[in-house]
């Protein structure tokens, strides 16, 4: 059967007598025909595994020939004779003739048995035929195909180089600069194209032919020798051999496009799995110092001294200033860094970031809430704590005092009242000494609110866990046990008195009567050096004034007092002179007391030296207290210009995050002038620290000047700082939505003052239903079917919408809506969730089937793709990126190690386990 070509898609061949005539006309083109068609067919016989020899002999039993169609075509040919009689080698290039002209070429004289006798000049057409088919004719470029394309793709090429000029394809070459610069222009890297010369044309050719067969796996298919002796090269061998080129470099150009975007995809990745194990560390690294931090907040161990109290209020200061702070700005960094995540994740087309458990935003809120919380009742604790020892310190000296004076007291009160002097006294001494019993009865009973205060302290301060309480016990039980011991005794020695009245009834009034009035006001000095010897503890100026009063009346009192002493002395001076005026013989002593007119006189003096000694103190006391309502004044002072400022500086970033104007670069920037005055405001924070601090060393526990506590102001500045990096970093987020989804300034602004329409609250969020009517209001039409958007509608579409169904919100369309801009369920809707969502719905942004596509590419159009393939078509990194998540190739044409680029494509935009 004999074929021919002369198909009308296929002008480009050259006419049969075209052909006959430059083999008869020059024997050299059939040399480097052989070569040039030998070396291109098994450049691609290699791929199967074998090569010719001799392009006459190799195909003429038909096998190598179907062998090759089926290389280059990709297809498979009908099964091979595998007989060695002529008429199975007919057979089997016949069958490839028909091939051949199956794809739409007309064979011209070319019969199988031509062929299959080693007809050189028929073996060559045919070959010639095949590359012109599936080598040369599918070349396009701009508008122009097959040889004439070729052509203008060399010329596009080799343009840039000024001793290049590709006008045909046989003598254009002879330098062997158009080779070169086909490859430098591609491959500058592989030949140093500056230093050829155009004068040594074998050098070039032999430079160009060893690189592409080096380096471009393009065999060598031309002698350098033959196209330099040949006037006029063969244009079919140049043709073939710069075809390889052509399909060399494309091929490399798409793989290196894919290769491109699989990278930017694999960028955006890693990027963001780096951001998400930064959150996670961050996280960690917060939640466990709050959980270090906790139980040092909540120990309530107490101290037994002011001392090692004020010590933890250091401590708890320097915990304020020093340690918290900065983990105060890490917790914001924390909240900023997921909020640009999650926004780098949406605009990526990536599902959002989920972090452990335990890690949320809101867990670190909780946490930081229980530590607060724990911080507030520590402070509390150690201020109440200190109120307790400052109490349980007064208290003590108090008991060490009143203790010592009733010991005092009663030292000697036991053996006198257990003396039997009456036994031998007269009857005026038994009366002497029954008066003086009832003098001591009355002083006594005097005493006994005495023991009762020691008592009752002594009660206060083992409630109070007072920690010496076992030595107070102690010294109380003595005293106590010692009064009910002075009680018993007294009774006993005055039935013994009283036994011996009847026997003495002559009594001295004059001493009795001395003895009457000199206890009581031996008592009152008593009481008086007592009260003046008293510690005092105040807090206010009222307090020390009200102390200051009643020692002035005390002070006042002192001339009737002087009085009184100089009647009692008077008495003393009266018995004296009468016992000496009537020579009575007297013992020398009252029978009826045993306060001496000295004693009366060295109290008196006693109280008269103390009563300077308390006007000092109450007078330094008040200049204490004045120096305290000074600090109370100053601080309020401060505070009530602070705290005020704090709330309307709170008020105006509500009202700039709502009512922004300008480009958000200017709002941006706007938002960091306004940033930066407030940071300027610090030092008057650090000032009222200070003023805060001498306020708790000074132990002033209340300051009616102000309503404001240092912790209202902590609280206020933390928030202020918070609220002004969170809206500059929501308008940053607004800037990357902007950028990556291509949203213009006006549509910007549009979206805005929508968005500020419905936020009729000022809230900074919409609810569901103001969503819905600000979605409207922007002409997004959600009709029953979810699957319609057009986007925008017409005021009559709009209308009709309104009437129909009240906004027309399909509740399908609506909540599907809402699972994207409320994924927490929250019930309220963001500015940044609004703007991420009317972005989203016109945004182009690369996905799964584009991915999926350039793998494919690389794969070489194969169902998957092998580790030495992602190596040499990707950069390193990114290359073992892939190996190591992508999972086995199980398809049915699976080979070892073949890997599944499809599943891999589709974990990364979330729709699979990567």
């Amino acid at each position: 059967m004999d074929h021919h070509y002369d198909g009308q898609h296929n002008d480009y061949m050259q006419p049969e007598e075209d052909w006959d005539r430059d083999l008869l006309l020059d024997p050299a083109w059939e040399k480097q025909q052989r070569k040039t068609f030998t070396a291109w067919c098994n450049s691609h016989l290699r791929k199967a595994g074998t090569q010719i020899e001799n392009i006459d002999e190799d195909f003429r039993d038909g096998l190598k020939l179907m062998l090759l169609l089926e290389v280059i075509s990709g297809e498979r040919l009908p099964k091979p004779e595998r007989g060695k009689m002529r008429v199975h080698k007919i057979s089997n290039v016949n069958k490839a003739l028909d091939f051949i002209a199956s794809k739409g070429v007309k064979l011209v004289s070319i019969g199988a048995e031509e062929i299959v006798d080693g007809n050189a000049k028929m073996t060559l057409g045919m070959i010639w035929t095949i590359i012109l088919r599936f080598a040369i004719q599918d070349i396009s470029v701009e508008e122009t195909s097959a040889k004439e394309g070729l052509l203008l793709w060399c010329q596009r090429k080799t343009a840039p180089y000024k001793n290049v000029n590709i006008q045909n394809f046989h003598i254009s070459w002879k330098d062997g600069l158009g080779f070169c610069a086909l490859i430098h222009r591609h491959r500058p890297e592989l030949i140093d194209y500056g230093k050829l010369r155009k004068d040594d044309p074998l050098t070039n050719l032999n430079t160009a032919f060893d690189v592409a067969e080096r380096f471009l796996d393009i065999p060598k298919m031309l002698d350098a020798e033959d196209i330099v002796g040949t006037a006029r090269p063969d244009e079919k061998a140049i043709m073939t051999y710069v075809s390889s080129f052509y399909h060399a470099f494309s091929g490399a150009q798409k793989a290196e496009t894919a290769a491109n975007r699989i990278c930017k995809v694999l960028a955006v990745n890693q990027e963001n799995e780096q951001l998400m194990e930064d959150y996670e560390k961050l996280a960690s690294d917060l939640l466990e110092w709050i959980r270090r931090t906790i139980p040092w907040l909540e120990n309530r161990a107490p101290e037994n001294t002011m001392q090692a109290m004020q010590q933890k209020l250091e401590d708890f200061r320097d915990y304020r200033r020093q340690h918290k702070p900065p983990k105060v700005q890490e917790k914001c960094q924390l909240e900023i860094n997921f909020n640009t995540l999650q926004t780098k994740l949406r605009l990526s087309n990536r599902p959002a970031f989920m972090p452990s458990e335990g890690k949320m935003v809101s867990d670190i809120n909780k946490a930081w809430g229980g530590l607060e919380h724990a911080e507030k009742g520590y402070e509390e604790w150690m201020l109440n704590e200190i109120r307790r020892l400052e109490r349980l310190d007064h208290l003590a000296e108090k008991f060490r005092q009143k203790a010592s004076i009733h010991e005092a007291w009663t030292e000697g009160k036991e053996n006198m009242l257990q003396k039997k002097d009456y036994e031998t006294a007269s009857l005026s001494e038994i009366k002497a000494l029954l008066k003086k019993h009832e003098a001591f009865e009355s002083d006594l009973a005097a005493h006994q609110d005495r023991v009762e205060q020691i008592a009752a302290i002594a009660q206060e301060l083992n409630e109070l866990n007072y920690y010496d309480s076992p030595s107070v016990n102690a010294r109380c039980q003595r005293i106590c046990d010692q009064w009910d011991n002075l009680g018993a005794l007294t009774q006993k020695r005055r039935e013994a008195l009283e036994r011996t009245e009847k026997l003495l009834e002559t009594i001295d009034q004059l001493y009795l009567e001395y003895a009457k009035r000199a206890a009581p006001f031996n008592n009152w000095m008593e009481g008086a050096m007592e009260d003046l010897q008293d510690t005092f503890i105040v807090h206010t100026i009222e307090e020390i004034q009200g102390l200051t009063s009643a020692h002035e009346q005390f002070k006042a009192t002192l001339p009737e007092a002087d009085k009184e002493r100089q009647a009692i002395l008077g008495i003393h001076n009266e018995v004296s002179k009468i016992a000496q005026t009537y020579h009575v013989n007297m013992s020398g002593t009252n029978p009826y007391t045993a306060i001496s007119p000295q004693e009366i006189n060295n109290k008196w003096d006693h109280v008269r030296q103390l009563v300077p000694r308390r006007d000092q103190a109450l007078m330094e006391e008040h200049a204490r207290q004045q120096q305290n309502e000074r600090l109370r004044k100053q601080f309020a002072a401060q505070a009530n210009v602070i705290g005020p400022w704090i709330q309307t500086k709170m008020q105006e970033i509500g009202r700039i995050a709502i009512e922004m104007h300008g480009t958000l670069e200017d709002q941006i920037n706007h938002l960091r002038q306004y940033e930066k005055s407030i940071v300027n405001y610090k030092p008057k924070i650090d000032q009222l620290e200070s003023d805060h601090q001498q306020i708790q060393e000074a132990l002033i526990f209340d300051n009616k000047h102000t309503n404001y506590t240092m912790e209202h102001i902590r609280v206020g500045w933390e928030q202020l700082l918070t609220t002004i990096a969170r809206t500059i970093n929501e308008v940053e987020n607004q800037i990357l939505t902007r950028d990556a989804k291509g949203i213009s300034q006006e549509q910007m602004n549009e979206f805005r003052n929508s968005f500020n329409h419905f936020d009729r609250e000022h809230s900074g969020t919409l609810g569901p239903e103001e969503f819905k009517a600000c979605l409207i209001s922007l002409g997004y039409d959600i009709g029953n079917d979810p699957q319609k958007k057009t986007g925008m509608m017409d005021s009559d579409d709009f209308r009709a919408c309104l009437i129909s169904m009240g906004y027309n919100m399909g509740e399908a369309e609506f909540t599907r809506i809402m699972s994207i801009v409320d994924p927490n369920r929250l019930g309220v809707v963001t500015f940044q969730a609004f703007i991420d969502f009317m972005s989203r719905e016109t945004a182009d942004t690369d996905t799964a089937d584009q991915v999926m596509a350039s793998f494919k590419v690389l794969a070489g159009d194969k169902n998957y793709i092998t580790a030495d393939e992602l190596r040499r078509e990707l950069p390193p990194d990114q290359a073992e990126y892939c190996i190591a998540r992508m999972a086995p190739y199980i398809g049915h044409d699976a080979v070892p190690g073949a890997l599944d680029y499809m599943s891999f494509s589709t974990a990364l935009y979330g729709e699979s386990d990567l």
